[in-house]
């Protein structure tokens, strides 16, 4: 018996390393939290997913070496509010690292085409971008303890 299968069967993809602070970061639940499809091949995502760790430990250096300095080894092991079992500077910075790696997979992989409909949709995906960077810049901000500043252009 054959049939045409819409999904491709989830493939398993093994966590991301990352420095002995931060935690690793799994694929698996990159590709559930950011409802991201198997049409992004485990390659693609793991290469986004590794540039967004780096952009995000490099924006929290100055941080990282202050919680160091004060005798903290692990981003878990940061005093933090505990929410749902989990530290929540761990859960801020998985946040951070999806909404990076999410904006550039949006980025690079949007579909243009000359038609009205494909230059509306290039437009709303540009928003889309911007708001999962945002999303990722408030994370880091909110784990930074720096204060998030909005400013509206009149």
């Amino acid at each position: 018996m054959s049939g045409f299968v819409a999904n491709s069967p989830a493939v398993a993809e093994d966590d991301i390393a990352n420095t002995d602070f931060y935690p690793a970061i799994s694929p698996s639940a990159c590709r559930e939290a950011m409802r991201i499809d198997q049409s992004i091949t485990p390659q693609r995502l793991n290469h986004a997913l590794v540039g967004a760790i780096i952009d995000v430990n490099d924006n929290l250096k100055s941080w990282k070496a202050d919680q160091e300095a004060t005798g903290h080894t692990t981003l878990e092991d940061t005093p933090g509010d505990t929410i749902d079992g989990v530290n929540a500077y761990v859960t801020l910075y998985k946040r951070a690292v999806y909404c990076w790696a999410k904006a550039e997979l949006v980025e690079r992989y949007r579909d243009y085409d000359s038609t009205l409909n494909g230059t509306q949709r290039a437009e709303s995906l540009e928003e889309t971008i911007e708001q999962y960077r945002r999303q990722a810049i408030i994370a880091i901000r909110a784990i930074s303890g720096r204060q998030r500043t909005t400013v509206e252009l009149i």
